[in-house]
């Protein structure tokens, strides 16, 4: 090996070695972004993300636990993919639900950042929290959102916001509603569902990735008025 291969190695361990701390000792938006890079090295840096994220306590939602577990997940990997089945089958949040409700199928959409099917699946777990008559009708009336279990409003929230690095989730409306004083029509531009005053087309006007506005995802139907949305923000789960 000549002198220059042997600099050139070192000098790449040295930048490896750096980006390792940076991401291990980071801030939060920094580490966000330090995930593709160690992703593109290989499997020296996915190795560093496996450890990370074995090594962390989960604790609620991690949007950096929730990025690196994506982006590993993305990989289709033997290696990784043997990782997440020894570790995290299930996900990396329990997905509890009072109604006995499956949320694996919504997890599943939101880890591979399938926005539009993940928003038509919420739709239908919200009609069977709401019950028999919500289901049929394929939409949900305001005084049934009152009866929404907590835990279970809490488990698509944290989903949306696990696999959105944040940005989605009622819980984030709901912030954004409060910064606006509670004012509809100061929001629904806000997340991106009105514009020039005209409403937002379905499907093709919404954002259906991680370029949308904050607070865009997952949709509820504005057309019938705001008391679902009212109903749903003012929800105790949220308290």
């Amino acid at each position: 090996m000549t002198d220059q291969q042997t600099a050139t190695i070192d000098n790449r361990d040295e930048n490896f070695s750096q980006l390792t701390d940076q991401f291990i000792n980071g801030k939060q938006k920094d580490q966000l972004q330090l995930i593709p890079k160690l992703i593109a090295i290989g499997e020296e840096g996915w190795q560093v993300l496996m450890k990370f994220l074995q090594a962390e306590e989960i604790n609620g939602v991690d949007i950096v636990q929730g990025k690196i577990y994506g982006e590993l997940y993305k990989l289709k990997n033997p290696i990784t993919e043997g990782f997440i089945q020894s570790y995290f089958s299930q996900g990396i949040i329990p997905l509890n639900s009072q109604c006995d409700l499956d949320y694996q199928p919504l997890n599943q959409l939101l880890v591979e950042q399938k926005f539009q099917d993940a928003d038509t699946l919420t739709r239908s777990l919200l009609c069977e929290l709401a019950g028999e008559g919500a289901v049929q009708r394929k939409w949900v009336y305001f005084t049934e959102v009152e009866q929404f279990p907590a835990t279970d409003l809490q488990t698509i929230d944290a989903l949306w916001r696990l696999h959105s690095e944040g940005k989605f989730g009622f819980s984030v409306q709901r912030k954004l509603w409060l910064s606006v004083g509670k004012d509809f029509t100061k929001l629904w531009p806000k997340i991106g569902w009105k514009s020039d005053n005209s409403w937002t087309q379905y499907p093709n006007e919404f954002t259906w990735d991680l370029s949308a506005p904050v607070g865009h995802l997952p949709l509820l139907n504005q057309l019938r008025g705001v008391r679902v949305a009212a109903s749903l923000f003012a929800h105790p789960a949220w308290s």
